[in-house]
């Protein structure tokens, strides 16, 4: 039975990756800043599932919060897949945020996928074998959606996933790293961050369930970018290929009365 360890795994999309990946009879080393929430994930995945379930709490902002999850990386049992699913946003638009809020941004979406990457990367080389699945966003290959650091850190996730997966030492070893590019997705995200998006169109939003099971399909294909749903494969076909003029004006200022649908960069005010 082999061994698999989620960051972020107590809502959203990282939740739907622990469920799915305890029904396909992997052990679980879970991972997130609450304690009393891992340990009501891990029991309901034990008695769903029947698999173990180690629970890790660690605050992936901060440097020690990175170690402690390091050491598992590198500890036995081995893990054979790392979902590196934690993130954060800001609601504010950038530069009307504070600068330590947006360190802590980069320090979760770009350093931890770095240095958990780094940590167990190694050791998957020379098992041969190992998957790795960086969460990014469908908004990575956007110039400058949404306005703020967000989208700028998941691109650099999916030029890592690119970068790394791509490298032939990596591929001899028949280890995979993927980036998984969702669209708007039902997670606490958002409303953790403040951000409405209650005038969002129904239709642009995913289920996190049939993200991760597009995700562990693309997973087991090879693919190294797996785009979720018909509709967000065009929206990132036209993030990639459309004039960089025509996209530029599409920042969204979630500060604003009606949150997504304020287009126009360079048109924000400082909030009081």
């Amino acid at each position: 039975m082999s061994l698999a360890l989620v960051t972020g795994a107590t809502s959203g999309v990282g939740r739907a990756f622990a469920r799915h990946l305890a029904r396909a009879h992997h052990d679980l080393v879970v991972v997130a800043r609450t304690r009393h929430r891992l340990e009501e994930l891990a029991e309901d995945l034990r008695r769903e599932s029947g698999v173990r379930v180690e629970v890790l709490t660690a605050d992936l902002s901060t440097a020690g919060g990175c170690r402690s999850v390091e050491d598992r990386l590198t500890a036995t049992p081995s893990v054979d897949l790392l979902v590196n699913n934690a993130g954060m946003m800001l609601r504010e638009p950038f530069p009307y945020t504070h600068a330590t809020d947006e360190e802590q941004l980069l320090a979760v979406n770009v350093r931890a996928v770095l240095r958990l990457t780094h940590a167990v990367l190694p050791a998957m080389i020379e098992r041969r074998s190992g998957r790795i699945v960086n969460v990014a966003s469908f908004s990575a290959y956007g110039p400058g959606g949404l306005a703020t650091t967000y989208p700028a850190s998941k691109s650099w996730v999916l030029a890592f996933s690119e970068a790394v997966g791509g490298s032939a030492r990596v591929r001899r070893a028949g280890v995979r790293v993927m980036a998984l590019l969702p669209g708007f997705t039902h997670t606490e995200l958002h409303e953790r961050s403040g951000i409405d998006l209650t005038g969002l169109p129904r239709w642009m939003w995913l289920d996190t369930d049939r993200v991760v099971d597009a995700a562990l399909r693309d997973l087991e294909r090879g693919r190294r970018i797996s785009v979720p749903s018909v509709r967000y494969k065009l929206a990132v076909w036209g993030l990639r290929h459309l004039p960089r003029p025509l996209l530029l004006p599409l920042s969204w200022d979630f500060s604003a009365p009606g949150g997504f649908w304020r287009p126009g960069a360079g048109r924000f005010r400082k909030p009081r």
